[in-house]
């Protein structure tokens, strides 16, 4: 059974930062591409990072500069770093990971940003 679980999430302040987490069970974490998404009230589904399995990675403008998306193969679990937060990066983040046509999502961490 595949399990993607995210951690990390919670209420962070204008400026500051978190790290969020997603531990893989269930799949041979090294072979999948490994992404976080977010989801804000009333709006679409949004990709934030990627990772690849050679470790190359991509981020959404919105983010570029001040997050960091990060793979531990050893400990299957990808990580998300996102500094100088926002109000508009408030929303449900979710790990996902890929690999042929294969999808899984987790179950989703919420972040909010608010003073």
């Amino acid at each position: 059974q595949v399990q993607l679980v995210e951690s990390g999430g919670g209420l962070v302040q204008p400026g500051g930062s978190l790290r969020l987490s997603c531990a893989a069970s269930g799949i041979i974490f090294g072979a999948n591409t490994m992404r976080w998404y977010r989801q804000a009230p009333g709006k679409e589904r949004e990709l934030v990072a990627s990772i690849s399995i050679t470790g190359g990675t991509t981020y959404a403008d919105s983010v570029k500069g001040r997050c960091t998306i990060s793979r531990d193969n050893a400990k299957n679990t990808v990580y998300l770093e996102v500094n100088i937060l926002q109000p508009e990066d408030t929303a449900v983040y979710y790990c996902y990971a890929a690999r042929g046509g294969n999808v899984y999502w987790g179950q989703g961490t919420q972040v909010t940003v608010a003073s």
